[in-house]
């Protein structure tokens, strides 16, 4: 078998709100084509338009390509084979951030491309399988009001969820309102629910503030506070997790096995967040995971965006040692409710890996071709 087509096909919905925190308002889906005709899907969760430079790049020399150049005419079974491929053709651009991003929606697309060719779930391939379900928690936005984030909560309850995650918003500008959003939604979610917060770097990298909140957090029985600094910021990060005992994540804007061990050693995190359509794809994603076990901290995959992403983290979360929440975005976008025909609905608290061969999912070709910029997507036989 043999590669013969890379396709990047940049999705957006005709109105994007710039000043909100919700990717899943436009998309880049990654199709790898072959020979035999199985086409493998992948996405890739950064600004599209760059991301698809990465792929359309001519060669400018061994160490310097666009990603199609270096795939076409290789054997997409050789996963492994052709991340480092990849990752040393952009290595000159690349080793982290978008060339990254890039490689990510190519790895997703090859594990497809094996599943289907096996008739397996990617979960089956993986090794190990642990788990048929996972629990979700619901994610969202934070409503700038008490009111509005504790209607939220009744109503994400309703359709099944024991955990939700409020994030971005107003958070960070303002402590006192800070936890008491968090106080609103803790009291409607009561004691079987968990309420998780994101802070969404709302304070930069100012420890101190972060620990005054933190506290006040921890005192309601919020599960967590997410990204409350800037990425870099890793020893305010160090000095915020080693102060409070609520549990501190982040990580969802690092990439590569490489990235994580200096957010574990250096800022001392509690749970990290690989995005499986940025950090590296699947086949980086269980490294970062089972280094991640190793050392004592927790894996919970970051996933917001499509249908796509989904069901590719809910692969990973059925391999991974001690997996603990599948997020799962509630954002009321196209592109989050249509672009797959497989809904992966929660039933009973918990939402089902794929069962189907590869991801387990389709691409709905009305949607793809109705938010598709510029050229069309190829047809599919």
């Amino acid at each position: 078998m043999k590669i013969t087509e890379v396709e990047a096909i940049i999705l957006r919905q005709p109105k994007v709100d710039g000043a909100i925190a919700d990717g899943s308002q436009d998309d880049l889906i990654v199709r790898v084509h072959t020979d035999e005709g199985i086409v493998g899907i992948g996405e890739v969760d950064s600004a599209p338009e760059v991301a698809k430079a990465v792929f359309e790049a001519p060669n400018s020399h061994y160490i310097a390509a666009g990603l199609r150049h270096v795939l076409i005419g290789q054997d997409p079974l050789d996963i492994e084979g052709l991340w480092r491929r990849m990752y040393m053709g952009s290595v000159y651009y690349g080793r982290r951030g978008v060339a990254v991003h890039a490689i990510s929606g190519v790895d997703i697309a090859l594990w497809d491309i094996k599943g289907k060719k096996l008739g397996k779930p990617i979960s089956e391939l993986l090794g190990g399988k642990k788990r048929d379900k996972i629990r979700p928690y619901a994610s969202l936005l934070m409503p700038d009001t008490e009111r509005e984030a504790a209607a939220q909560v009744a109503r994400l309850v309703g359709m099944g969820f024991t955990a939700i995650k409020f994030g971005w918003g107003p958070i960070g500008k303002d402590e006192a309102h800070d936890v008491r959003l968090a106080s609103a939604a803790k009291k409607e979610a009561g004691s079987k629910v968990e309420i998780l917060i994101d802070a969404g770097f709302g304070y930069g990298a100012d420890a101190d503030r972060a620990i005054r909140v933190a506290r006040r957090l921890e005192e309601l029985g919020i599960y967590w506070l997410e990204e409350p600094f800037e990425p870099d910021e890793l020893e305010a990060y160090a000095k915020l997790a080693d102060t409070v005992g609520i549990r501190v994540a982040g990580g969802e804007e690092d990439s590569t096995r490489w990235g994580f061990c200096e957010l574990v050693e250096r800022g001392h995190v509690d749970v990290v967040q690989p995005d499986v359509t940025r950090c590296g794809g699947i086949s980086e994603i269980l490294k970062i995971a089972r280094e991640a076990h190793r050392v004592g901290v927790g894996c919970v995959p970051h996933a917001w965006k499509s249908g796509v992403i989904k069901a590719a983290s809910l692969h990973v979360n059925a391999v991974i040692d001690d997996a603990t929440f599948q997020e799962y975005c509630v954002a009321e976008t196209p592109i989050n409710l249509h672009l797959t025909r497989e809904k992966m609905p929660v039933k009973d608290g918990f939402v089902a890996v794929p069962t189907g061969p590869g991801l387990g999912i389709e691409l709905d070709p009305d949607i793809l071709e109705r938010y598709a910029v510029g050229a069309k997507p190829l047809k599919i036989k």
